[in-house]
């Protein structure tokens, strides 16, 4: 057994010949806070997604605004880009949206992707929504959907071995770049 300079990794001997034998296993018992849910919203008074709608398009990262969703840049990004589309109303589930906000969370995904695609040429995208604290999601009492662009090559040595991301934009960039290719953007105020 070896154990790594953290003292946390552990190679799994029933791992041998089988498919998962070059994985170690990584005791990472400093995330049992998050996953107990120390730190996490309590309700609509402390839901950044409940917050972020009151908030500058700039300093809430909001790329467009629609009836009943919102498109923001996820402050966390998987890759470059990674946008949410969120309803306004503070629902946990899925099934608690109404029909309008069904369709045009379905319509601003898919501009999101076209608007994506267009500004930084994704050769494809994750999409989707973790219901539940048990299936993932960070922010489980209010539904979110990611939209995380992809590129040929996006995983590479970096985020495999380096355990490193690297975002080539700051968010504020990124953000504004979105929002001025986003259909029925206001053009640009001179000056501001």
């Amino acid at each position: 057994m070896t154990v790594g300079p953290d003292g946390f990794s552990v190679p799994v001997s029933s791992d041998d010949g089988g498919p998962a034998t070059v994985f170690e296993h990584l005791w990472t018992p400093y995330r049992m806070a998050y996953i107990r849910g120390s730190g996490k919203p309590t309700g609509e008074h402390d839901c950044p997604f409940c917050l972020i709608p009151a908030m500058p398009d700039e300093e809430g990262l909001v790329v467009a605004r629609g009836e009943t969703v919102f498109a923001v840049l996820n402050l966390y990004p998987y890759n470059a880009g990674h946008l949410m589309v969120v309803p306004y109303r503070h629902v946990p589930d899925y099934t608690d949206l109404t029909d309008a906000e069904v369709a045009e969370l379905g319509a601003f995904t898919q501009t999101a992707m076209r608007v994506v695609r267009q500004v930084t040429g994704a050769h494809g995208f994750n999409i989707g929504m973790n219901q539940g604290s048990v299936a993932g999601a960070g922010i489980a009492d209010h539904l979110h959907q990611h939209a995380v662009p992809r590129w040929g090559g996006d995983t590479n040595f970096m985020p495999v071995i380096g355990l490193t991301r690297v975002l080539p934009q700051v968010l504020a960039e990124t953000r504004a770049l979105l929002a001025q290719h986003w259909p029925g953007a206001a053009a640009p105020v001179p000056g501001g």
